[in-house]
């Protein structure tokens, strides 16, 4: 099953499936909800699931699939290699995790590899996941704190919308700064939209 909101990535993606007589598309999806709806009726063996849409992101996508179904096989296949997408997508169960600029072949193998119960994350995808992992956490309220940053939002701003203090906000601020390795907020923000921790929407 292929799950993508652009009709034109499902076709493409369809034709390639449709070179590889081990493989039959089984049905496809627009959106996450849509994508839950179908597997109920059609339980694919190998799901292809893109990392943003509109009503949810892949993630949140397999997690609710993964909770009715708990051995579905999700393989997210995405234009976006940013860690923290990456990081959230294995988290919620993806056994693999594929770029959208990848060669057919590599797609078709790791469908293969993937039904035979293997994980599937190629070395430059497993690269940027080790870099998340080993990063600084942030907690919850950090990362609150850091949509508004990206936002272009004062301490003060920031302290009315979250209901705390200044001075607590200026204390989330300098963790993030330590934590993010950066010396200023215009850093902070180009840090957090490059490696996906907050996407502009």
């Amino acid at each position: 099953m292929i799950v993508d909101d652009h009709p034109v990535v499902r076709e493409g993606i369809a034709r390639i499936i449709s070179t590889d007589k081990r493989m039959e598309m089984v049905g496809e999806a627009g959106s996450a909800k849509e994508a839950l709806e179908m597997y109920r009726k059609l339980r694919p063996d190998i799901t292809l699931m893109d990392m943003r849409m509109p009503d949810m992101n892949g993630a949140q996508a397999i997690e609710s699939i993964r909770g009715e179904f708990g051995n579905a096989r999700v393989i997210i296949l995405s234009s976006f290699d940013h860690e923290e997408d990456i990081y959230q997508a294995i988290q919620a169960g993806a056994r693999g995790y594929l770029l959208k600029d990848s060669p057919r072949n590599e797609l078709l193998s790791a469908i293969i590899r993937v039904h035979s119960g293997e994980r599937c994350i190629p070395s430059k995808v497993a690269d940027r996941l080790a870099e998340r992992v080993g990063g600084n956490e942030l907690t919850a309220r950090e990362f609150e704190v850091l949509k508004l940053i990206v936002q272009g939002k004062s301490n003060k701003e920031i302290g009315d919308n979250l209901g705390i203090s200044e001075g607590t906000v200026k204390s989330h601020v300098n963790n993030i700064l330590s934590k993010l390795n950066v010396t200023d907020r215009t850093q902070a923000v180009s840090v957090a939209l490059k490696r996906g921790l907050v996407h502009l929407e």
